[in-house]
């Protein structure tokens, strides 16, 4: 064991810490494909295609949800807690989980896995990063826990004891890690996600609070754990909730609104049902994945809306994907500010730096980018689905969202190979792959001159 340690430690000296975040997912993803492929993994008993297996591997390490097959139906048990293993990892980041096996085995942290572990959690302070993690896998289980045990009252009269508290677990985790995995296949249908659910007050109401515990981001809930009033948070915290509560509200109303009377959605349903699933689907465009109503029949505003809204995802250092909700708050107090005349963008009475102005444009264009160009290769190398179906994938992929109308099972291998690509992208984070390319080839040199200004006519 300690020459694994020691080997450990010199790879991690020769890696920034953004390669070694990169390279771990990478591995990861890899060996759960392996897992997955063995015949003690599927249902029937027989090999499932490599390629198949890796997608669900991605899918999962990257909390994404999108599927090849239906989780409850074609793997075994084995399988399913593989599956639920690689969410639970991907939603935890790979380093959390390393830093606990250490703390649990008595190793000390260096300064080097400090910093991975920084780089990961998306923090600015380095001191008390360990403790961080602590409290972070702490409260992770212990809200999954609660979660599972929740749901298992739902379940356990269907299902029995020992496969409702199963069922109960799997979903808890999969919802607070915006996972979107599920197991009602063998119960409403393949591919069914919880359509059964719709009109359960109790089961969406407990799985939305564990998307939007997990979408709203660590910090956010350490702060208010500490500080108890929304009034004492930092201003992060603050425009995270503000920005999440705004988000659902619009969501909601969106989808209640143009969706009421569609006889193949909402229209059928009780008033009861109509605000269920106009609140859940709004809550699940945090990138957690589920639906309560059959998305392929809803209307093509509403699929737009869908892809911006998922598009947007979830806040930083959360288990949900898309370019977070405060790089598009900082965006759009950006603008205002910039059309009211104003030097400096302030958000509760703290100014916003430059540099967190320039990271969230940098993020916005980046992401912009590749879900263009995602779209456009989708369409062309899949081209029995419309340009909406590819955007609508291409975004929920990429915002590690997991929702999908054009239907995942339906793509070539070429479109896997996309959709596999835009998941690792979405969940390492293109600026963090980016960057640890870039950060072997730039030059240094050039870095700190400063050159005369050049007036560039813009607008």
């Amino acid at each position: 064991m300690k020459i694994i340690d020691k080997n450990m430690f010199k790879f991690l000296q020769k890696w920034s810490a953004v390669q070694i975040i990169t390279v771990g997912f990478l591995l990861i993803i890899l060996f759960g494909a392996l897992v997955l492929s063995l015949p003690v993994c599927s249902a029937d008993g027989s090999s499932t295609n490599f390629i198949d297996s890796l997608f669900t591997a991605t899918s999962a390490v990257c909390v994404t949800g999108l599927v090849v097959f239906d989780t409850s139906v074609h793997w075994s048990l084995l399988g399913k807690v593989v599956i639920i293993s690689l969410i639970q990892i991907g939603g935890l980041g790979f380093m959390t989980i390393a830093t606990m096996i250490s703390l649990i085995r008595g190793k000390k942290i260096n300064l080097k896995e400090r910093l991975i572990i920084q780089e990961s959690l998306n923090q600015f302070d380095l001191s008390g990063i360990v403790n961080l993690t602590r409290q972070i896998i702490f409260m992770v289980f212990t809200i999954e826990a609660v979660g599972g045990i929740l749901l298992s009252i739902n379940f356990i009269p269907k299902l029995g004891p020992v496969k409702g508290l199963m069922y109960g677990m799997f979903h808890s985790i999969s919802a607070f890690c915006n996972a979107g995995f599920d197991l009602m296949g063998s119960i409403s249908g393949q591919f069914s996600s919880l359509t059964s659910l719709y009109d359960n007050i109790f089961a969406m109401i407990v799985i939305s609070l564990l998307i939007i515990l997990g979408g709203i981001g660590y910090p956010v809930i350490l702060d208010f754990l500490k500080n108890k009033r929304i009034s004492k948070l930092n201003a992060h915290s603050k425009l995270v909730i503000a920005s999440t509560a705004i988000l659902l509200l619009i969501g909601f109303v969106f989808v209640f609104a143009v969706e009421y009377n569609n006889p193949d959605t909402l229209g059928n349903m009780n008033m009861k049902g109509k605000l269920l699933s106009s609140a859940f689907q709004s809550t699940t465009l945090r990138t957690a994945g589920f639906n309560s109503i059959d998305l392929s029949l809803t209307k093509e505003s509403t699929i737009f809306l869908m892809i911006i809204f998922m598009f947007i995802g979830a806040s930083p250092a959360s288990t949900g994907g898309g370019i977070k909700t405060t790089t598009i708050a900082v965006l759009f107090l950006t603008v205002k500010d910039f059309l009211f005349g104003k030097d400096q963008i302030q958000i509760f009475e703290r100014s916003i730096s430059t540099e967190t102005i320039r990271k969230s444009m940098v993020i916005f264009f980046m992401a912009i980018s590749i879900v263009i160009v995602g779209t456009l290769a989708l369409s062309l190398t899949n081209p029995q689905f419309s340009i909406l179906e590819c955007a609508f994938e291409v975004t929920s992929a990429y915002a590690t969202v997991g929702l999908s109308i054009g239907g995942s099972p339906n793509l070539n291998i070429i479109g896997k190979f996309i959709i596999m690509i835009l998941m690792f992208l979405g969940r390492v984070g293109s600026l963090t792959i980016f960057t640890a390319i870039l950060s072997i080839n730039i030059a240094k040199k050039d870095r700190n001159i400063k050159r005369p200004n050049g007036k560039i006519i813009v607008g």
